[in-house]
């Protein structure tokens, strides 16, 4: 386009994005202006009022977010109609709602992202914006539909991902790729796997696609929320701000360390006890261990009555212990019919002794009265309790787990193997969350039910009737998949559970503080991490079983982790669960991908790195040290970088000064990275390999490895250089 052409076009969509922007903040003030006399509103139920002031709290939520980068391009079709594209859709209303902006999730703004030169999608020309703030700086054209099919152009995209990186994950929403888009909008109700190498932008595209299934199905999914897993805190730091800049908020971001409420992880398993509770079989020793607990007397236990001594002897428990068991009911609950079964059989007893002689059978009140005032006793005699508690204690499963582990005959009576030992019980690991939350189910209730609390609960089962009959009262703003859904699953006594303190949380802190919340989706992130027992738990957690699942077999470190897709996923949800794959590396510069699929080749030979979509200029180097000059080599790295814009960090062994272990790094990535003593990370364990490769494909720009050692095998490429200064220098 000439220049003088260009500028002019420029100033024009300058005038459109403007004009955007006066309808954005009108709609912001209108919208808050509905707010505040909602706020005010008597008229009404308490009901309506609450649910018109949260629904105008998130719409006002939804388009403060939209300030930075509302519009990003423009689609041309071939018989020259124009479409803006955006963040969030804008409307003109007096001209019968036409489309000011589509939101980029609408299906017509698809050509945006998967139009080529070879297949236009009927469109003619894309326009990508750049803008600062408000202001729309410049742009570049894509001509489509050209007879040499040439490929779209990366210019938005790689200066995206040259860009400094900052403390958080951006959006993708400019840039998406037609691999991205087809993954982000794919319309699967089960389980979708993404695996993709290092760099290949899976995470933020499984979050992308949560906002794309929040945009298409916002009834159903708003009601119970998302849960997203990810490694660690710091990992899910980094990618907390991607789904708000989005727009959507009701979502749940947790370790899988944190999956019960309460519970503090302090100390870390050994590789062996790791592998032992993160198998299924493990569910036979929690099982084990809660019969174990149900005992029989090995001598009589003597009760002391006021008109007769009875006792319970080994076949009167044991008759009390088969129908208890026989219930069904879980381990703390099934004990209401032990004592019930041993209060009948003793009371039966004491009637025969005490009645002897003097109450004859025709005495029926008598007999009845004599029954009521030895079942009161029974319950006050302290003698009668102990043995309760002695044999069918009330358990907590943190009670039982660490009385398990800490004592050896107990692990024998419950088959488990002597690795689960330890000397501090409640020293949790990651690997005890998930035997805990079975133990939930094992156990059940560890007290009596709460009387105030239930007719609490009766209450606001009433109240969420009303909603009920709100929703179907409102059929006409209803389709018929919210209509069969709000019929057939929102039961009013669940309803109630989500109504329960509604007034001072919002859905995520409130599903974040219970265990049984149940989610509509879930996204699990380096999901090669997550053991059998792990994946039971978060089933647990979906009962539609719709999952998106983001991992990289080959980047597995934990011993329970998975080692095929279909072994962990086949037993939950046969036939229901697809694979997508991701091949381009977004995030790694070529020059860092070669040293990277060097380690690659030797610990997973089959399979095949990501392949880089640029290269940097900037050659990762090597550097031998002496342990004197070690901590003087960090301290340059880290000196030079903190001079420059981006992010950096030291990666290596615990006892390297200011360094982190790889697997504090996974998800994330860096400007710069320094890897120290990478002959001891490839020594450190079975998946030491696998560290070393999350290390080196951390690095955006440049790499740098310090070595004591002699450099391993697969570095020997590295250029071997006499002093840390050059980690940005280019090479000759």
């Amino acid at each position: 386009m000439p220049t003088h052409g260009y500028e002019d076009e420029l100033q024009s969509e300058r005038g459109y994005v403007a004009g955007l922007y006066t309808r954005l903040d009108a709609e912001r003030a209108r919208v808050k202006g509905r707010y505040a006399a909602a706020l005010r509103r008597n008229d009404g139920t308490p009901m309506e009022r609450d649910f018109e002031v949260r629904a105008l709290a998130k719409e006002a939520m939804r388009l403060d977010v939209a300030d930075n980068g509302l519009c990003f391009g423009r689609l041309d079709t071939r018989t020259g109609e124009r479409s803006y594209i955006g963040r969030i859709g804008l409307f003109d209303e007096a001209n019968e709602f036409e489309p000011l902006l589509l939101d980029w999730r609408a299906p017509a703004a698809r050509p945006f992202y998967v139009a080529t030169a070879a297949t236009p999608e009927n469109m003619r020309r894309r326009r990508q914006f750049h803008t600062r703030g408000r202001r729309l700086v410049d742009f570049t054209d894509e001509v489509l539909g050209r007879p040499d099919g040439a490929e779209r152009g990366d210019a938005a995209l790689l200066a995206a991902v040259n860009a400094p990186r900052g403390d958080g994950m951006n959006d993708i929403v400019a840039t998406i790729q037609a691999e991205q888009d087809e993954i982000i909008r794919l319309d699967h109700p089960g389980v979708l796997v993404i695996e993709g190498g290092p760099g290949t932008g899976k995470t933020v595209v499984a979050l992308h696609r949560v906002a794309y299934l929040l945009y298409t199905q916002r009834e159903r999914m708003e009601r119970q929320g998302v849960l997203v897993v990810g490694p660690n805190p710091a990992f899910l730091n980094h990618i907390s701000r991607v789904l708000p800049s989005l727009g959507e908020t009701n979502v749940v971001f947790t370790t899988t360390g944190d999956l019960v409420p309460g519970l503090r992880v302090t100390t870390e398993d050994t590789p062996q006890a790791a592998r032992l509770k993160g198998s299924l079989r493990i569910l036979d020793v929690l099982a084990a261990a809660v019969a174990d607990r149900q005992r029989l007397p090995g001598e009589p236990r003597i009760i002391e009555l006021a008109d007769v001594t009875v006792r319970i002897d080994a076949e009167i428990a044991g008759w009390a212990r088969e129908e208890a068991r026989g219930s069904g009911r879980p381990h703390n609950e099934a004990r209401e019919v032990f004592q019930e079964i041993l209060t009948w059989a003793l009371t039966e007893r004491a009637i025969a002794r005490i009645g002897k002689g003097w109450l004859t059978r025709s005495d029926t009140e008598a007999w009845e009265q004599l029954r009521e005032d030895l079942i009161a006793e029974l319950a006050d005699n302290d003698a009668f309790t102990a043995a309760l508690d002695e044999l069918w204690p009330i358990l907590t499963p943190e009670t039982l787990l660490a009385e398990l582990y800490t004592s050896a005959e107990r692990l024998r009576a419950a088959g488990g193997d002597e690795a689960l030992l330890r000397t501090d019980g409640t020293a949790w690991t990651v690997s005890d969350v998930p035997l805990l939350d079975e133990l939930v189910d094992l156990l059940g209730r560890d007290k009596p039910v709460d009387q105030s609390a239930e007719r609490e609960r009766n209450e606001q089962a009433q109240y969420a009737a009303g909603v009920l009959d709100l929703m179907v009262g409102r059929e006409d703003m209803m389709d018929d998949e919210d209509h069969l859904f709000a019929q057939d699953l929102l039961y009013a006594e669940d309803l109630a559970d989500r109504f329960l303190e509604r007034d001072t949380r919002e859905l995520a802190e409130r599903a974040a503080a219970d265990r049984d919340w149940t989610y509509r989706h879930v996204v699990v992130d380096e999901a090669q991490e997550l053991s059998e027992m792990d994946w039971r738990v978060l089933m647990r957690r979906c009962p539609g079983k719709s999952f998106t699942v983001v991992g990289d077999l080959a980047q597995r470190r934990s011993a329970a982790g998975a080692t095929s897709w279909d072994a962990m996923l086949q037993p939950y949800v046969p036939g229901r669960w697809i694979y997508r794959s991701m091949t381009v590396n977004y995030r790694t510069p070529a020059e860092i991908m070669s040293v990277a699929a060097a380690v690659l080749a030797e610990f997973a030979p089959d399979v095949q790195p990501p392949e880089s979509v640029r290269a940097c200029g900037v050659q990762p180097w090597a550097k031998r040290v002496s342990a004197d000059e070690l901590s003087r080599a960090i301290e340059e790295f880290v000196r030079e970088e903190a001079g420059r814009e981006g992010t950096s960090v030291v990666i290596g062994p615990p006892d390297v000064p200011g360094a982190v272990a790889a697997s504090a790094t996974k998800g994330l990535e860096f400007d710069a990275v320094l890897i120290v003593e990478p002959e001891r990370i490839l020594a450190d364990g079975p998946r030491g390999a696998a560290e070393l490769y999350v290390a080196l494909t951390r690095a955006t720009q440049r790499l740098g490895v310090l070595h004591q050692g002699e450099l391993p095998q697969a570095l020997t490429g590295l250029a071997e250089i006499g002093t840390p200064a050059p980690v940005g220098s280019r090479q000759q």
